[in-house]
């Protein structure tokens, strides 16, 4: 089975015109200039995204009313599911982490899964419900924001630490988000933006957007802005503690670099590897990286076109996994409490290095990366 009619793209990331002859199962359209992909195909996706949605769903409801993890040390034992894991950490004042964390792992995760569902259902039975449209638009907004994959990531790095330190039990609702986390990222791999698109528009390609002087001029001074906010609020993500540590009543700091230094130390070697790229590599290559596409788009250099487009689509992937320490410090913060014999706290560091990992993925979607292909300077 082919897709049926062939099409007139314009390619979002370089503004080219793209004819795409009829695809087959498995096919994908690439743009000739940037390499971006276009649109795919694929034999009876609707009905797997109904599966995987479902699927998804029924995991997301299963990780939450059973024990999560259980951690045990000095004859002491604490458990904590997702829900109470999120009220422990607003009752002991960290609001903003508890948001930021059930946020991105559970709540938008849910939100994309219940979305795709819903559209897909629509398609399915070739109907066009007056709220279709703004789903469709919340959806795509929301999916760089759905972390939950990456918060699994983060747990299973740290729990092979803690493992070695104390006893650590993994719940059925553990077992329950990898399913969970497993499934959502099926459905965003298998979810065609293009494609839902065109079905909205009865088969009609969206109209082409072109570039104005003024829409250029503004993407690159907002670009600058979130790069300098990003800068100033690395400072303190990486000076001040991340967590402190409270063992028999004393209590230690802990920085990112510090962590790394203990970790590397102790013989946690890839443990201390994954928290470096993630926590210090990967922001700052992150932010290095926007600033030179920033700069050369602003001052108008012809050169390595498909070079800077490669660049632009890694920050676009990688820059969420930074999330990874923040994930980490949620964690730890609600199971290991032990009262004086050995809790852990969040410090002010984890609100300053979640705020810079927002920044900069703010600052991915605001620079326009038509502007490697076209001389803004003169665009209309």
């Amino acid at each position: 089975m082919a897709h049926t009619k062939p099409l007139s793209l314009v390619c979002e990331q370089c503004h080219t015109q793209v004819s795409i002859p009829t695809l087959s199962h498995r096919q994908r359209a690439v743009c000739p200039v940037c390499g971006h992909t276009l649109i795919s195909y694929r034999n009876n996706v609707n009905e797997k995204l109904l599966a995987y949605t479902s699927s998804a769903f029924i995991f997301l409801l299963l990780s939450l009313p059973f024990n999560f993890l259980t951690f045990r040390s000095s004859g002491q034992k604490h458990s904590i599911n997702l829900p109470t894991g999120v009220l422990e950490l607003i009752n002991q004042d960290y609001l903003s982490l508890a948001i930021i964390t059930s946020l991105a792992t559970v709540l938008l995760p849910g939100i994309v899964i219940v979305g795709i569902f819903l559209l897909t259902l629509a398609q399915v039975k070739q109907r066009r419900p007056y709220y279709v449209h703004h789903l469709f638009v919340w959806v795509k907004a929301l999916l760089p924001w759905s972390m939950a994959e990456i918060f699994l990531v983060g747990t299973l790095v740290r729990l092979i630490k803690i493992t070695e330190l104390a006893d650590v039990t993994i719940g059925l609702s553990f077992y329950a988000f990898i399913g969970f986390a497993s499934f959502t990222a099926l459905c965003i791999s298998q979810f065609d933006t293009t494609q839902y698109s065109l079905w909205l528009r009865e088969g009609e390609p969206p109209p082409a957007k072109p570039l104005s002087e003024l829409q250029a001029n503004n993407s690159i001074q907002r670009t600058w802005a979130l790069l300098f906010t990003a800068c100033i609020l690395y400072i303190p993500a990486n000076v001040l503690p991340i967590m402190y540590t409270e063992f028999f009543g004393q209590e230690t700091p802990n920085t990112i670099i510090g962590g790394v230094i203990a970790l590397w130390e102790s013989g946690s070697y890839p443990i201390a590897l994954v928290i470096l790229i993630a926590s210090v590599i990967v922001p700052v290559a992150k932010i290095a990286i926007l600033a030179w596409l920033n700069f050369s788009v602003q001052t108008e250099k012809t050169g390595s076109k498909q070079l800077r487009i490669r660049y632009y689509r890694i920050t676009e992937i990688i820059g969420r996994w930074s999330m990874i320490d923040v994930f980490v410090v949620a964690v730890l913060v609600a199971l290991i409490q032990m009262g004086n014999t050995l809790s852990i706290y969040p410090g002010q560091a984890a609100i300053a290095f979640c705020a810079v990992v927002f920044t900069t993925m703010i600052a991915a979607m605001t620079f326009d990366s038509r502007l490697i292909w076209q001389q803004w300077k003169q665009l209309p």
